[in-house]
């Protein structure tokens, strides 16, 4: 059967976003990657589109000396594409662009941090929210916020305070249950949970977000978001790329820790979780903690039947020779780390009993793709069988995060011609085509979230515990036991053990594609 694929018209549009108020942003690690690539030019952004007061200024806080100039041309740098566009606001932008450094273990240091910013509170008229953001390794986000606490910048003794004074903290949140629960311990007898947002950039992507929307603003969709009517659901996460420059801390993270204990968790949560009473923040968060919770434990024995791993080896991809995990740099030759990483998920509750998730990351795949996929029942009775149409294809709806944003449902359609002439037809769209404007940075949004004190896409701390709770026995077995670890060629797209995983099922994974 042949697939069509028609044009979508552009949409109605409901859109009212608000700027955040007075705002002073201290960047722990102001002078690293994470802060050029992506927290300058989202916070540029927002300023170029008006999201961000006036009232404004970033203190970037680092162990290496610079100067407020040095930092503004930095930040200019980091601004630098979107910058020609708005020369004008780059200017202001920058100038707004502060710096301090100092050891994040010396008390002294916060003592100097505490003056700063009242200084360019004064400075920049700024009577309103203080956000603290690590930009740092996660061995010193005990450390910093202990000393923010201890310099009085926390500010949560009254209600009104803690309104202000917000932390953000970057994945990852522990490295197991256990640090995961001294970290929370330490943090949380300095800022109440009411004031901490731990970031996860994936809830910040477009098409994540409109999961809610898409399940929830709609009449046709939620009525058959249920075991009746799904056959089964897919998330891929998938990688063309190595591990990068990030070996050493890939090498002590792997792809379950890296991906499966936030990221696809979250994505999965959202995807099944039941309605909330409403869109406030702790009404959809606490939902998504109940979905949590109704996964079952992952079996042990078999493995091959529940949870597979696999690492890289030599390949090609794009055309190119490309190394082996264990020849990459830095990482050690007895590696025992996962790049590639396959479950079966089964959640019991009443609405999803008995249907799998089929979930999988990996790295140097065929191709960058993120996608959600939903495949619905096959109709019960086919009245087809006479033109050879004895089984017709599922209807599957495809949630496409990366690299393009977008959304397609497959259906079966009369096509011109003979009576029998059917075909599949793949109603799709992408947010850019149809919008017409370029997709903003998930971190500007995530952004603008925290300063608006909007803490809906940003994990609350159960979630995080109950993530541990569900991979921690498996990251346990796999450094206790011989459990196999599959290699894969760079380039393609599973291995026999992944797939035997959903094929003994009857199913067969996606194609991971390039869109």
């Amino acid at each position: 059967m042949e697939t069509i694929t028609p044009k979508v018209g552009r949409m109605d549009i409901v859109c009212a976003e608000q700027p955040a108020g007075p705002t002073a942003l201290v960047v722990f690690g102001a002078s690293g990657d994470l802060t050029k690539r992506k927290l300058l030019p989202s916070l540029f952004d927002l300023y170029r589109r008006e999201l961000v007061s006036e009232q404004f200024y970033i203190l970037g806080c680092g162990r290496t000396h610079m100067s407020d100039e040095q930092f503004a041309r930095f930040s200019a740098d980091a601004i630098a594409k979107d910058a020609a566009k708005a020369a004008g606001q780059a200017k202001n932008f920058t100038q707004k662009c502060h710096f301090i450094s100092g050891d994040y273990g010396d008390a002294k240091f916060y003592e100097g941090l505490k003056k700063r910013i009242e200084e360019l509170n004064e400075q920049h008229k700024v009577d309103g929210n203080l956000i603290f953001y690590l930009s740092v390794p996660p061995f010193l986000y005990p450390v910093i916020a202990e000393h923010l606490g201890g310099a009085g910048l926390a500010c949560h003794e009254t209600k009104e305070d803690r309104q202000k004074a917000r932390l953000i903290i970057e994945k990852p949140f522990g490295h197991d249950l256990e640090s995961a629960q001294r970290l929370n311990v330490v943090v949380s007898k300095c800022f109440d949970e009411s004031q901490l947002y731990r970031i996860d950039h994936y809830l910040g992507k477009e098409t994540v977000q409109n999961i809610l929307m898409f399940r929830f603003a709609n009449a046709i969709f939620e009525p058959i978001w249920n075991r009746n009517y799904i056959d089964h659901v897919q998330i891929t996460i998938a990688e063309s790329v190595g591990v990068e420059y990030r070996a050493g801390y890939y090498d002590k993270s792997g792809a379950l820790r890296d991906i499966f204990q936030n990221h696809m968790l979250q994505m999965l949560a959202l995807v099944a979780m039941e309605p909330p009473t409403s869109f406030e923040a702790d009404r959809v968060r606490d939902e998504k903690i109940k979905l949590l919770r109704s996964i079952r434990p992952i079996k042990f024995e078999p493995w091959s039947t529940q949870i597979v791993r696999g690492r890289y080896a030599a390949g090609r991809i794009d055309g190119k020779d490309v190394c082996g995990y264990l020849q990459e740099e830095s990482v050690p030759d007895d590696s025992q780390t996962e790049t590639f990483v396959a479950a079966k998920l089964l959640v019991d509750n009443w609405r999803w009993r008995g249907i799998p998730f089929y979930v999988r990351s990996g790295k140097r795949l065929a191709a960058k793709n993120t996608e959600i996929v939903i495949t619905f029942r096959h109709v019960p009775h086919s009245m087809f069988v006479s033109a050879g149409l004895e089984e017709l294809p599922p209807n599957v709806l495809t949630l496409q995060i990366q690299p393009q944003e977008g959304m397609s449902l497959q259906f079966q359609a009369k096509r011109p011609g003979s009576k029998m002439c059917m075909g599949t037809l793949d109603m799709r769209f992408n947010y850019a085509d149809v919008f017409g404007v370029q997709m903003p940075e998930a971190y500007a949004r995530l952004l603008l979230d925290a300063m608006l004190g909007d803490q809906t896409l940003f994990n609350r701390y159960d979630s995080v515990e109950t993530a541990w709770k569900l991979f921690d026995p498996v990251l346990r077995q796999w450094q206790d036991s011989d459990t196999p670890l599959y290699d894969y060629p760079a380039g393609a797209e599973s291995f026999p053990a992944a797939d035997n995983l959903i094929e003994s099922d009857g199913r067969k994974w996606r194609t991971i594609r390039n869109v």
